[in-house]
């Protein structure tokens, strides 16, 4: 039984991760960039935020969810922004000078990594209603009675996301050692521009929609 809520926990933790947004794009870049830590502990900072999103879906924190749904337009114009400037910024990046750096010791900052895709992805919080849906699919319930259980299911989400960034990360930085700067500049530029799209795009569907 046990085994089976965290092995549900997992298959959440991995389809709420899987879909290659403007995050995925982002893990990536940073991964080629400054290898297989930092696009790691990007996805980490994204895993958290999932799963802080699943313990309010699980637990329906109805006050939470009614907040969401009344500042969504302001959290979504938020997000969008942010996600325009990283665009920006990872497309103006000098790919010499980050690659050099990110090969000292001193040239990578987990903390920052972690933080800025956390507070990046914790700006979409109506990935809460895709985790009511899935926990409805899988028909579980957070419990706050059954406390082994509850935990089981959010460990399980926690593991599942962060199995599916570790995988991602792994792949790319195999690719890394085998992709010269001239291609990483390249490979900026296109990241930058369609992380930059992802922005615009979600900032034009604000303004049309409302």
């Amino acid at each position: 039984m046990a085994l089976l809520i965290m092995f549900k926990g997992i298959i959440i933790g991995l389809l709420a991760s899987l879909p290659m947004g403007p995050i995925g794009v982002l893990c990536v870049q940073r991964t080629l960039n400054k290898g297989r830590t930092s696009g790691f502990f990007s996805g980490m900072g994204a895993a958290t935020a999932d799963t802080l999103f699943a313990i309010i879906a699980g637990l329906g924190v109805n006050y939470i969810i009614g907040f969401v749904e009344k500042q969504e337009l302001f959290l979504q114009f938020v997000g969008s922004a942010i996600i325009i400037l990283i665009g920006l910024k990872i497309y103006y990046t000098n790919t010499v000078k980050q690659f050099r750096v990110a090969k000292s010791k001193n040239g990578l900052n987990i903390s920052k990594d972690y933080f800025s895709v956390l507070f990046l992805t914790l700006t979409n919080p109506m990935v809460i209603f895709l985790f009511i849906w899935m926990f409805a699919g899988l028909n579980i319930v957070l419990n706050t009675s059954d406390y082994i259980l509850s935990t089981l299911i959010i460990l399980g989400i926690f593991i599942g996301a962060n199995l599916w960034w570790f995988t991602l990360s792994s792949i790319v930085n195999k690719f890394r050692n085998n992709i010269k700067i001239r291609k990483l500049y390249w490979f900026n530029k296109i990241s930058g521009g369609i992380i930059l799209l992802f922005g615009v795009f979600a900032l034009l569907k604000i303004l049309i929609i409302n």
